[in-house]
């Protein structure tokens, strides 16, 4: 039986992760980019979902001021649909409780329709479009914005045998 927990990430995970946004996204980041995030970079914020101590999906976000703005957001495609994404994002707004933020936004894809079902269904709302704004192939995102931070407490700490 495997168990889902969350953690900070660490340098540790960075492999894992670098796997995790090249299955997940067309331009992934570097590992080298994920190394920057998480020891010169003093507004971001990572965390992980491990599975059997074996990262498969991340968060990470800048912190700025009272704002939060997520960076990414991925899950590997075998452990997708068991509520692993909406738990890390929970787990990135209890964070942000924790240090007085009071806003978040995001970016997602036009035609990322799941995505955007999920970030509506926690209270984000669309407020504009970055035109062009993914370099893959010139898509627009929508700008989403969740303007008041309910507490959630995120709980992933379930055992499965999947």
């Amino acid at each position: 039986m495997g168990q889902y927990i969350i953690v900070p990430m660490t340098e540790i995970h960075i492999p894992a992760v670098h796997e995790i946004e090249k299955e997940v996204f067309p331009t992934p980041w570097s590992e080298e980019a994920f190394k920057r995030e998480i020891n010169d970079n003093h507004l971001a914020h990572y965390l992980v979902v491990t599975f059997d101590d074996k990262p498969v999906g991340f968060i990470g976000g800048w912190f700025i001021l009272d704002e939060c703005h997520i960076t990414n957001v991925a899950v590997l495609p075998s452990h997708r649909r068991k509520g692993l994404a909406k738990a890390l994002i929970k787990a990135l707004l209890d964070l942000c409780l924790a240090k007085g933020v009071v806003s978040v936004t995001l970016e997602v894809r036009e035609s990322n329709h799941k995505a955007q079902n999920l970030y509506k269904g926690m209270g984000f709302e669309v407020m504009g479009v970055r035109k062009g704004y993914y370099t893959d192939n010139n898509e627009d995102a929508l700008l989403m914005w969740l303007t008041e931070i309910k507490e959630v407490k995120a709980d992933v700490s379930k055992n499965t045998s999947d």
